[in-house]
């Protein structure tokens, strides 16, 4: 037999205001014509007072746990994708194993922008298969809300808030887990996504910047190289893959993706219009959507990929 970490249960959570279109045009110079056309988004959900990143990936911790059907104390790894923390340090992490009850376990956070989920999963796989680990809580948490600039018409129509989570636990199968990672970052792009901002050069927290055009053009190129590497690397080959779950960033780079790659659409999960771009919590969202409305069922082949500031971009695939 062979140790693989596999998903034992899937969770996500979402802030209580939904923003739409309008009603965002109501204070930014824009329409739900013009942010529909270019990216495909609808709506977004908003975090509001008492509403944090941690108190976001804490709630769909929670649900993980409870479809998974295992106890807080069981959990003996959090690792936690974001790069909208609540404060500098502790890592929000921490702040989730306090909010869940845990007493002691490890505990740390991750920062790789929108590839951060895979960049955890990846992490947490590896403890799990090197013994260090049985079963993890990973989690994707975002407020981008709070680091956006408002004023800027071509950014924050992009984003939005929220969490998604997986309980991995360790076992001895060969039938199921994730069955191969493949994780890249090319520090030479930092200037096309990133924060003008933080502790060790400005001391503010600082807000978004993205050049838009140029952060397409290497989406789609990576993303279709990375998702091709990852099947791959797992023995398999594109046509036996049952579902696609990608970063929900834009609905035309998925379609670009799709395209590159001879991919049906019908295999993408797509929850971008009513998301936006959640960064790390992004996969989690879209992963825990299509389970729990029936389209991921438990023996399906699924590859999960991100790209996101950095660069950072990666792809797992396994089996549900």
């Amino acid at each position: 037999m062979t140790l693989r970490a596999v998903i034992a249960g899937t969770g996500s959570a979402l802030p209580k205001r939904r923003v739409t279109n309008e009603e965002l045009a109501e204070t930014v110079d824009t329409s739900d014509e013009w942010i529909v056309e270019r990216t495909g988004i609808r709506a977004r959900h908003i975090a509001g007072e008492g509403e944090t990143t941690a108190t976001l990936g804490a709630e769909a911790a929670r649900r993980a746990l409870d479809a998974a059907g295992i106890e807080p104390t069981a959990i003996d790894l959090i690792v936690l994708a974001t790069a909208t923390p609540d404060q500098t340090f502790p890592a929000s992490a921490t702040k989730i194993q306090d909010m869940l009850g845990i007493r002691d376990c490890v505990a740390f956070d991750v920062a790789a922008v929108c590839s951060g989920f895979l960049y955890a999963i990846s992490v947490a796989e590896s403890m799990i298969r090197a013994g260090s680990a049985r079963t993890a809580l990973v989690i994707g948490a975002e407020t981008f809300s709070r680091i956006l600039d408002w004023e800027d018409r071509t950014t924050c129509v992009l984003f939005g808030d929220g969490a998604g989570a997986v309980v991995l636990r360790g076992e001895d199968t060969e039938d199921r887990g994730i069955l191969s990672v493949a994780l890249h970052a090319d520090g030479r792009h930092n200037q096309l996504l990133y924060v003008d901002g933080g502790p060790s050069t400005t001391g503010t927290v600082g807000k978004l910047r993205m050049k838009g055009q140029e952060v397409f053009r290497h989406a789609v190129v990576n993303l279709a190289a990375v998702l091709g590497e990852a099947v791959a690397k797992a023995g398999l080959e594109m046509k036996a893959i049952d579902w696609v779950v990608p970063h929900q960033a834009n609905r035309r780079i998925l379609d670009a993706t799709a395209r590159k790659l001879g991919l049906s659409p019908e295999k993408v999960i797509v929850t971008v219009d009513e998301h936006a771009n959640t960064s790390a919590a992004s996969v989690p969202l879209a992963l825990d959507t299509a389970v729990r409305d029936g389209r991921i069922k438990r023996g399906d082949l699924v590859v999960l990929e991100a790209m996101g500031g950095g660069f950072t971009w990666g792809a797992a695939a396994l089996r549900f």
